[in-house]
């Protein structure tokens, strides 16, 4: 991938704010008159919402009518990428990097430090520019308060510092990281046991919001839904999720709980109980996520403020159970995608997955078919409000794309996963070669090659067929290998 250097070299300075040198819009607002303060940045990832778990790409059954009008609202990313699993994900968006650029420990769920502090991220760009910084919800890149959001560029931070949690105790598995609820890193008494995690995760992010804010803010508002343990009790918060004993395809009051019934019955529609659980799920945070924008309308700035919405991987489809409090083993419940893989797996339904970028009355609403990283964010967001990213980006912006259609110059998008790493994949234009093994491909002919524009299911392998085409990429992933912090993927 490009670094944002190379593609901002036909910007030039054109404004001066608190500081800080402004381009693009930016450097318009400053320009004004009256005087308007640069845009709020409100970035929102829920967990494990796969591209089909969504009502703009399934209108069919997924209920998601307020992220279907935030698609409406601006560019609807249909190639959005992110990484294959929820800590690469979240160390690519917060420091525009890839995971591998820090070790093996960044390449999968860890709770371990993702990267060092002092670590340039989105929010300490922001805060050196004036913002008042909020993380909401789930951090899981340090599992610890010695390497909390807080070491990273948030003023103030809420919810888990680890990963996945009980949604109505918001504990995290037995073990050193299970007590991770907290308010600025301190444990919050009795982990406000009772209320459902999305609940809670929203109130304190519309707090925020009505909040009286002398400068721009920046809000990363990470959801813990719809990621296991689905637990959708509705007002009978006394009691977790179970089948109606008199009826196994239907869920204990069901009929009763809001989230398993939208106005249009879609969720209705879908026979399965366990998809019909995951869709309540889904229905549930987009409830939330139609509150936080709410909020921002009420307040008379939502159009001061850009939103980026994506999910951080492809869906779960199967898991066991009984990792946290009131956790059900559930088979295939996510929505059917139209492509191969699933979470953590490095082909397209692992990593192909909804993504939104709104400014009303700033970006038009339309359909962005260009191929996009997550890792595209960081320096977006740095166009957009006038700061420089940091020199190490791996993304480039997307400002004008968004702006103006200019096309993005010709890259190629990289992925690895695991340690020892035993997926690794790579995109140039519509061609994409993917490896399985534990054993590194020091040959193009380990690898299969794919057109996405042909074959977006990944079943045909082409590498005989383009011998010339597969020795090009390979030799394009040798080239990101080199920047990598882990040897194994070589």
């Amino acid at each position: 991938m490009l670094s944002p250097c190379f593609y901002r070299g036909f910007r030039l300075p054109v404004g001066i704010l608190a500081g800080v040198i402004l381009s693009g819009p930016a450097a318009r607002l400053a320009n004004s008159a009256p005087a308007a303060r640069r845009p709020n940045v409100v970035v929102i990832i829920t967990d494990d919402q796969g591209w089909a778990d969504i009502g703009f790409n399934n209108p069919d059954r997924a209920f998601t009518p307020n992220l279907d009008a935030l698609a409406a609202s601006g560019a609807r990313l249909e190639r959005h990428y992110v990484m294959p699993q929820c800590t690469p994900t979240r160390a690519a968006v917060l420091t525009g990097r890839l995971p591998s650029r820090f070790g093996g420990h960044a390449l999968q769920a860890s709770n371990e430090p993702a990267f060092p502090r002092g670590t340039p991220t989105m929010a300490s760009m922001l805060q050196a520019a004036g913002y008042e910084t909020f993380l909401c919800g789930k951090w899981h890149l340090g599992s610890t308060p010695a390497h909390g959001p807080q070491h990273f560029g948030f003023d103030h931070a809420y919810g888990s510092l680890a990963g996945a949690v009980g949604m109505y105790d918001h504990r995290y598995r037995r073990g050193p990281f299970e007590v991770t609820w907290h308010d600025d890193g301190r444990p919050i008494p009795g982990h406000e046991n009772g209320r459902h995690a999305t609940d809670l995760v929203a109130d304190r992010a519309v707090q925020f919001i009505e909040a009286d804010h002398a400068n721009p803010f920046f809000l990363y508002l990470a959801f813990h839904a719809p990621h296991t343990p689905l637990d959708e009790r509705g007002r009978f918060s006394d009691r977790p999720t179970q089948r109606d004993p008199t009826d196994p395809t239907r869920w204990l009051n069901e009929a009763d709980i809001e989230w398993f019934n939208d106005p249009e019955g879609r969720i209705q529609s879908e026979p399965d109980p366990e998809r019909r659980l995951l869709l309540a799920a889904v229905h549930h945070v987009d409830h939330a996520i139609g509150r936080v924008l709410t909020a921002l309308d009420q307040q008379g700035i939502r159009e001061e403020t850009l939103v980026l919405f994506s999910s951080d991987n492809g869906p779960q489809v199967t898991w066991p159970g009984n990792a946290y409090p009131d956790d059900l083993a559930l088979t295939n419940f996510n929505q059917p995608l139209p492509m191969r893989g699933r979470k953590c797996d490095v082909w397209e339904g692992g990593i192909h997955v909804p993504g939104i970028i709104s400014w009303p009355g700033t970006i038009r609403p339309h359909l962005v078919t260009t191929p996009v990283h997550i890792t595209d964010w960081l320096p977006t967001v740095a166009d957009i409000t006038g700061c420089t990213p940091p020199v190490s980006c791996d993304g480039i912006s997307l400002e004008r794309l968004l702006l103006e259609q200019t096309p993005l110059p010709a890259r190629s998008l990289y992925w690895v996963w695991r340690n020892p790493i035993d997926r690794r994949a790579l995109r140039q234009g519509d061609w994409k070669i993917v490896h399985y093994g534990k054993h590194p491909p020091t040959t193009a002919a380990a690898w299969k090659l794919f057109n996405l524009q042909q074959d977006p299911k990944e079943q045909q392998n082409l590498a005989a067929e383009h011998p010339e085409q597969l020795a090009l990429l390979h030799a394009l992933f040798q080239k990101e290998v080199a920047q990598d912090a882990t040897p194994a993927a070589r």
